[in-house]
């Protein structure tokens, strides 16, 4: 069995395509990984996919971006603001803890500040055991600490919050409730379709952690390399920032060219289940497995131009190409979050009102709203438990700016 390493935007885009080839990212990360969504390959993963894909259906993301999530944000914000300074990845956790907790269906009766601080916990002990492979600690010692938070996770607050849904459920069942009264979140859909995809309880468990983590690491992260990126284009280009508060088609265009450069994951992993033929890379045997360089993928000077390695939101994309590269992969594994995280692209002339900005342009915006600059004390800090480029703290204050407007 060889290693085949791809690090071209076109071969990868093949290899991602192809259904043939299966996930294979997440094999040492196990302890929360087993079985969940993106683990699956074949007609398992198509039937849980399009199961789950029924929350996210036709509005939802405008739906949690324009109703949800800006009173979660403002809520969350108002302490930092208060204090005047922030940890980017501290506060990027909260704020997208909660809308993660929402659509995966984690409730939090109490609302309270020990809650949030037990969730996010262990929705951390998550990330960590999901991105093993990555990480620089004893991977043994991880899964324990895992197994354990999944025990508190399930004790604390899966169990309480799958006996009220299941109550719900039942009643739709028995033609007590409309479907409209059902919770709109994943482990909803889940009960509602135990009979079909009968998922044994641990992996059931194991689902929501990784709702949990997936939505909450990827996004804060993102939002962090955006804020970096940004200040930094913003101390070279001091009149750019006048434009960001002004001009949100603009800001997503920063968003999405920061995001390009930082994939979640740099890598993606696939293992051929059968033997695969490329169009450029030739036969791929059973058992192979592909490692594709997103990050370099994304770096490709044939497809991104010569500056592909800098961040340049003026960039000239050719015809299909997502400004934001393969970040959130492609093919059947592609994250289903994209639009919500991402946004869409808005076509020519489409009025303010139509475009989904995005839950990391939003985040970003406000914080800019709010003035947000580098802290003139305290640096940046690298994250040293992964070989993931992610930063462990960014801390920025907030002064008085003018406000953003679409």
């Amino acid at each position: 069995m060889r290693t085949i390493n791809i690090s071209e935007f076109r071969d990868a885009q093949e290899v991602l395509k192809s259904r043939d080839l299966a996930q294979a990212l997440y094999e040492k990360g196990g302890v929360v990984m087993d079985d969940v969504l993106i683990s699956l390959h074949g007609e398992e993963h198509h039937k849980r996919r399009v199961t789950e894909f029924a929350v996210f259906g036709r509005g939802f993301f405008r739906y949690y971006e324009q109703e949800v999530f800006p009173p979660t944000l403002e809520q969350t914000l108002a302490p930092y603001l208060e204090a005047g300074e922030a940890d980017l990845v501290e506060f990027g956790y909260r704020v997208t803890m909660n809308l993660t907790a929402d659509f995966a269906g984690i409730d939090r009766p109490a609302q309270n500040t020990e809650e949030t601080e037990r969730l996010l916990k262990l929705v951390k002990k998550f990330s960590e055991g999901a991105t093993l492979v990555h990480s620089t600690r004893d991977p043994e010692e991880v899964r324990t600490e895992v197994r354990a938070a999944l025990e508190e996770f399930d004790d604390a607050f899966l169990t309480p919050s799958r006996q009220r849904r299941m109550r719900i459920v039942e009643a739709f069942e028995r033609g007590d409730v409309d479907e409209s009264e059902l919770p709109r979140d994943v482990m909803t859909i889940l009960l509602k379709n135990r009979e079909k995809l009968k998922l044994p309880d641990d992996v059931f468990r194991r689902e929501l952690a990784f709702y949990l983590q997936a939505g909450a690491h990827s996004t804060a992260n993102s939002t962090t390399h955006a804020m970096h990126e940004i200040l930094s284009w913003c101390a070279r280009h001091p009149d750019a920032r006048a434009r960001l508060e002004t001009d949100s088609t603009f800001l997503q265009r920063c968003v999405h060219e920061s995001l390009r450069l930082h994939p979640a994951s740099p890598v993606a992993w696939r293992r051929a289940a059968c033997p695969v033929s490329t169009s450029r890379r030739g036969e791929i045997e059973t058992g192979d497995r592909v490692v594709v360089d997103l990050h370099q993928a994304n770096r490709d000077r044939s497809i991104f131009g010569d500056d592909a390695d800098v961040f340049n939101p003026h960039r000239e994309l050719p015809q299909a190409v997502w400004p934001f590269g393969l970040t959130f992969g492609y093919g059947m594994h592609a994250c289903m979050g994209r639009d919500l995280d991402g946004g869409v692209v808005p076509k020519d002339g489409a009025p303010p009102e139509k475009r989904q900005l995005g839950i990391v342009a939003m985040l970003v915006g406000e914080l800019l709203r709010h003035g947000a600059r580098s802290h003139p004390d305290l640096k940046p800090v690298a994250d040293t438990s992964t070989e993931r480029n992610n930063w462990a703290r960014y801390p920025v204050v907030f002064q008085s700016a003018t406000g953003l407007e679409s």
